[in-house]
């Protein structure tokens, strides 16, 4: 709930009458005002006091957003850690409450990898076969919330986000697109989507009114490429090859834009996915095309400093 995701989800929620109560935690506290929910400050690690808070409240529903991306709210190992240690905790307490009737999980499209041969744009019918240590992650929280929901009876929605990007939002991929000098594939330029955080929040609060028992895709209609994407913010593209790209990653990192693995993934073989099912199967289509997400972006004013008038004790 203390992400900018998080957040909002529970904003979202609180909205709606429907809503008994809410509770939740996180790493971070919350980026918006809550005005009904309640917020625990946990490390998703500590899984006794995970235990206790998911006891204590007893929920009907879980919304499990706590799938660490590597270089957005931490770093590769932590971010490994908290998803894999918080998703255990989180569901066997979960599993234990005799109410719970509904659970939905955020995952991403990494989950189907970009392993030789693999389709080009998988639907949710594609068996996931994730090539990254982040689409591992995802896949294991699937897993565990599929395990939970088969003791408790609960309908599980495995949300398949792609890659988020958005304004003020922890994103490998936004920081790495808003660099000055953009490394971008010499070998070939494929095609990736993304999805705006705003659906993402719809998304997730969709699955909770309106549950499906399976995977949805959840997707920004169209494509963009490095290179296009690149040229959209008027930044300068390098191209890169090969071995090149160890170079280009740890300038990336200097920079401030580490390149975790699924980031490297998406620059060299691209990442879409068939989102055309999610209208159908949680009644939400997302409403920002993808070049308008990256567009939106480089929209985002850079910091500007204001200098005041000179300190007129100190002249």
């Amino acid at each position: 709930m203390g992400g900018e995701l998080g957040t909002r989800v529970a904003n979202l929620l609180e909205a709606r009458s429907e809503v008994e109560a809410i509770s939740g935690m996180d790493i971070d506290p919350p980026r918006r005002r809550l005005r009904r929910a309640t917020f625990h400050r946990v490390d998703p690690r500590q899984r006794e006091r995970t235990a206790e808070i998911v006891q204590a409240f007893g929920p009907t529903a879980i919304v499990h957003i706590g799938t660490y991306e590597p270089n957005a709210r931490s770093s590769p190992t932590s971010a490994m850690e908290r998803t894999a240690s918080g998703t255990v905790g989180l569901m066997a307490a979960a599993a234990e409450q005799g109410n719970l009737d509904r659970i939905v999980v955020r995952s991403g499209i990494e989950v189907y990898g970009r392993r030789a041969g693999a389709p080009i744009r998988p639907d949710e019918y594609v068996t996931p076969d994730p090539t990254t240590p982040w689409g591992s992650s995802l896949l294991f929280a699937e897993r565990m919330a599929v395990e939970a929901g088969e003791v408790t009876g609960a309908v599980v929605t495995r949300l398949r986000l792609a890659p988020l990007v958005g304004p003020h939002f922890p994103s490998p991929l936004g920081r790495f697109l808003r660099l000055p000098v953009v490394p971008v594939s010499a070998v070939s330029d494929p095609s990736f989507s993304v999805l705006h955080q705003e659906d993402a929040a719809g998304a997730l609060v969709a699955a909770v009114l309106a549950p499906f028992d399976g995977p949805v895709n959840v997707v920004g209609p169209g494509a963009i490429t490095a290179l296009q994407a690149a040229r959209m913010g008027h930044r300068v593209p390098l191209l890169v090859a090969g071995p090149g790209w160890r170079a280009a990653r740890g300038m990336a990192a200097l920079a401030g834009a580490p390149v975790p693995a699924h980031i490297h993934e998406l620059l060299v073989h691209g990442r879409t996915a068939d989102g055309s099912l999610s209208g159908e199967r949680i009644g939400f289509t997302p409403q920002h095309r993808t070049r308008a997400v990256v567009r939106h972006l480089y929209d985002w004013a850079e910091v500007t400093y204001l200098i005041g008038p000179p300190d007129q004790e100190a002249a």
